[in-house]
C-alpha cells in the first residue's frame, strides 16, 4: 500500500484528515480507516492543507459532522462529498 492520503478513524465518521502536504483539487485520494486499516478511494475537491477535513458523503445544513467517532459541530453551508470542511461551513455546537 501506498502512503494515506486522508485518514478516517471509524466507518460511521463522515469526514476525514488530510495526512499530505500540498493536497490538490482533483487528487483521487488513498483514504485509511485506521479502526481497522481498510482502505477506499475519494476525489478531493479543493485543495486542501494538511490537518484539514474532507467530507465523506454530501451534508446538508444541519447535519453533524463526525471525526474521530465523535460530533464535533453541525453543517452550515451545504458540503459535498470532496469538499473541504472547515469554519466557513461547520460551526460548533456550544454557541
Amino acid at each position: 500500500m501506498t502512503a494515506p492520503h486522508l485518514l478516517v478513524h471509524a466507518h460511521e465518521d463522515n469526514v476525514g484528515v488530510v495526512v499530505v502536504e500540498g493536497l490538490t483539487a482533483g487528487t483521487n485520494m488513498l483514504c485509511v480507516v485506521t479502526e481497522d486499516n481498510s482502505d477506499f478511494h475519494a476525489a478531493a475537491n479543493q485543495d486542501v492543507p494538511i490537518g484539514h477535513k474532507i467530507a465523506l458523503k454530501n451534508l446538508a445544513v444541519g447535519d453533524t459532522v463526525i471525526k474521530y467517532g465523535q460530533d464535533i459541530g453541525r453543517v452550515v453551508a451545504p458540503i459535498k462529498m470532496g469538499d473541504h470542511v472547515h469554519t466557513h461551513n461547520l460551526k460548533t455546537k456550544r454557541w
